[in-house]
């Protein structure tokens, strides 16, 4: 599925020069189903050196997440169990299997990952009830909130998960996008290898929104090593293979030399940037707001609740800014809560030329066009709350969120 397309949100960046070369190179046709010899090995050089090290033979590619998820699900047996709110994607492929699928509250503090207690009562209950939750997903580095889970936090969740026999598929699509160099992030595969599946979206880092390329990292044990194959053989009978140039400049990009390196650390300076000034043009604005630390996302609260609230939000903002703004229903939160997603890809531009101005830009804040689509933004959220912004605007004020940017 494309990043651009409102379900997840565009990272607005330009297609970079390296990747049009190598797909200009690359050899026509596609790849084997679950992904060709030299795509997996650059795949496991890419884990290894986030001390996630397991072979090739444990690693699958797919042109997506949303395939290989399903592939992941339609290889185990037993109900998924997702964090509410939950990227807007797991949902509707988690139903496809016609499964039984359990959401669990996350804590006030962040998205992505369900609070161990709740998780435990929900299992107890849903097994009462005769189902059988056999799979947590869950995101540590999240999207539609933008935050980090605490490890603290991270480890009750794993914990909680073991005692409940749950094994854990982690969607590590935004870990790379860290925003402050303090953010501790922890993956459920350094607590618990011989129990999870990482999956990750490449879209968000290293491969441009348009090219959707996705993999899968599998335990490194004999359950892990089946549970591998009956995913590819759900990959080979969908026919989700990469096309050989994707796959090809994949590979150069997951090698991550230094042009790529380079890149992707200006992307991230760009993102937490960006992402700190939106924050602060919303709160400004009366909304409330966890402050971002990965992606660009936030997942703002603004108007009073009531029946319909999410919706009437999405509507709002839809309209004001002349783009999707989806509502918090969409990641299956309570639609009763006035909470939309607010992508920030989208203030970077809307043209190649622009988005080459904003990332190269030492300030991109400060960017004509940047600093006009922030100022929409304050407009939007005013309109809904009712409140003036504060003094200090969002692209002058440099307090609060985002003093310790990632170089």
């Amino acid at each position: 599925m494309p990043w651009a397309d409102g379900v997840r949100p565009d990272p607005g960046l330009p297609v970079p020069g390296y990747w049009t070369a190598r797909m200009g190179a690359g050899a026509d046709g596609t790849e084997p189903a679950g992904g060709g010899r030299a795509l997996l090995e650059a795949a496991d050089g890419y884990w290894s050196r986030r001390a996630l090290p397991g072979g090739a033979a444990h690693v699958l590619a797919a042109p997506g997440a949303e395939q290989l998820l399903l592939a992941v699900l339609a290889a185990s047996e037993g109900d998924p169990v997702l964090a509410r709110p939950a990227a807007a994607w797991q949902h509707p492929v988690a139903r496809l299997l016609g499964r039984r699928v359990h959401s669990v509250p996350t804590p006030a503090e962040g998205g992505g990952v369900p609070d161990p207690v709740a998780l435990m009562e929900a299992v107890r209950r849903a097994r009462a009830e005769g189902a059988d939750p056999r799979l947590l997903v869950l995101s540590a580095a999240d999207d539609p909130t933008g935050t980090v889970t605490a490890p603290e936090l991270m480890h009750e969740t794993c914990e909680a998960a073991a005692e409940a026999g749950l094994l854990i598929v982690s969607d590590e699509t935004y870990s790379d996008t860290l925003h402050h160099r303090e953010t501790v992030l922890l993956s459920p595969a350094e607590m618990l290898p011989e129990h999870t599946v990482v999956l990750t979206d490449l879209g968000a880092t290293l491969v441009p929104a348009g090219h959707p390329a996705a993999l899968a990292r599998f335990p490194a044990t004999g359950h892990g090593t089946s549970w591998r194959r009956r995913a590819a053989e759900v990959l080979a009978a969908l026919r989700a293979v990469l096309p050989a140039p994707v796959a090809a400049a994949t590979a150069y990009a997951l090698g991550e030399p230094p042009e790529v390196a380079g890149r992707a650390a200006a992307a991230n300076r760009l993102h937490a940037r960006t992402a700190a000034a939106a924050y602060r043009a919303i709160t400004g604005a009366g909304a409330s707001c966890r402050p971002p630390r990965a992606g660009w996302q936030l997942y703002p609260t603004a108007g009073p609740p009531g029946p319909g609230a999410a919706r009437r939000v999405e509507r709002h903002l839809t309209a004001a800014l002349g783009r999707p703004v989806p509502g918090g229903h969409r990641f299956g939160d309570d639609p009763e809560e006035p909470r939309a997603r607010i992508g920030t890809g989208v203030l970077l531009g809307t043209t190649e030329a622009e988005r080459e101005v904003a990332l190269a830009a030492a300030d991109p804040v400060a960017v004509p066009h940047v600093a006009a689509a922030l100022a929409a933004l304050t407009d939007a959220f005013t309109a809904l709350t009712g409140i003036g912004a504060v003094s200090g605007s969002a692209d002058t004020d440099r307090g609060g969120v985002g003093p310790d940017i990632r170089s």
